[in-house]
C-alpha cells in the first residue's frame, strides 16, 4: 500500500488513513488508486474483519479535496478528466458498496473529494470545529455522476443545490443540520467516539449488517418490491449467527458471531 494511504488493523477493526498531512491530505491520483485497492481487498476478505474507519492524518483535515496541482497535467481535457474521474469513482464505489460497516472519523477540514469520501461512508462522526463544503464553482469544475447522486441521496436536492451553488465552507453544526454528518462531538473526543461506534458495530452480527446495508440501498430503488425482496428479509433465519444469537439470549451470555 502507498505511504500516502496507510492501513492498520486492531483485531476486528481496520483503519484507513489518508496520509499527506503536509497537504491537508489532499488526494492525488495515487491515493485514489490505493484507496480503491484497499477497500476492494477488505470487501473480498473473510478473515473476521467487522468494521472500517477512514480518517485523515495530522488532525487538521480529513481531506482538503483533490490535489489541484495535478489538474493541469492530468485533467486538462474532458477525456483526461474522465479517465482521472474513473479512479475516483472506483474508490468511492468501493467504499459505498463495501459489505462491512464504514465510519468516517473527521477532524478538521473535509471538503471536495474529502467530503465525497465521507458521504459514501455509512456514518460520519466529526468534531465541533470541523468544516465542510464543496467549493467546486471556485475552480470551474463540477461534481459528476455518480458522485452527485450520492450527495443528493444523503441530503436531498435542495441542500445539494445550496452546497454546490454557493460553494461555502460551513461548520459542523450546519453540516449536522443538513444531514451530512451523523454525530458531532467535542474535538478531543472524535477518535474515542468513532472507535466506540466501531466497537458496537463489530460486536453485532455481520450478516445483519450486510443485509441491512443492502436493504437500505434497495429502499432507494424506485422499482416496486418483489416477492424475492420480501423473502430475503427472512433468509438470515437459516444462518448459524441467527441460531447463535437466540441461544446466547436464552443462555444470558454474549453471542459469538462468525458471519455465517
Amino acid at each position: 500500500m502507498s505511504d500516502s494511504v496507510l492501513i492498520a488493523r486492531s483485531g476486528d477493526i481496520a483503519t484507513v488513513t489518508l496520509n499527506r498531512p503536509e497537504h491537508l491530505n489532499a488526494l492525488d491520483l495515487g491515493m485514489w488508486q490505493a484507496l480503491a485497492i484497499a477497500m476492494e481487498k477488505f470487501a473480498a476478505a473473510a478473515d473476521g474483519l467487522r468494521c472500517i474507519l477512514l480518517r485523515g492524518a495530522g488532525g487538521k483535515a480529513f481531506a482538503a479535496g483533490a490535489d489541484l496541482a495535478e489538474f493541469a497535467p492530468a485533467r486538462s481535457t474532458p477525456a483526461e478528466a474522465e479517465r482521472y474521474g474513473k479512479n475516483m469513482d472506483r474508490a468511492l464505489k468501493a467504499i459505498r458498496d463495501c459489505p462491512l460497516p464504514t465510519i468516517a472519523l473527521i477532524e478538521g477540514l473535509c471538503v471536495g473529494g474529502g467530503l465525497q469520501i465521507a458521504i459514501v461512508c455509512d456514518l460520519r462522526i466529526c468534531g465541533k470545529s470541523s468544516r465542510f463544503g464543496a467549493p467546486l464553482q471556485k475552480i470551474g469544475v463540477v461534481m459528476p455522476f455518480p458522485e452527485i447522486v450520492y450527495l443528493v441521496e444523503l441530503v436531498g436536492h435542495a441542500a445539494a443545490l445550496e452546497i454546490l451553488l454557493e460553494g461555502r465552507v460551513f461548520d459542523a453544526a450546519e453540516a449536522k443540520e443538513k444531514g451530512l454528518i451523523t454525530r458531532v462531538v467535542p474535538d478531543g473526543e472524535v477518535e474515542k467516539e468513532a472507535l466506540a461506534s466501531a466497537r458496537r458495530m463489530a460486536e453485532g452480527a455481520p450478516l445483519s449488517h450486510r443485509y441491512h446495508k443492502r436493504f437500505i440501498r434497495r429502499c432507494l430503488d424506485p422499482r416496486p418490491l418483489t416477492a424475492e425482496d420480501y423473502a430475503e428479509g427472512f433468509a438470515v433465519c437459516a444462518s448459524e449467527d441467527y441460531a447463535e444469537g437466540i441461544r446466547a439470549f436464552l443462555e444470558k451470555r454474549k453471542p459469538v458471531f462468525k458471519g455465517r
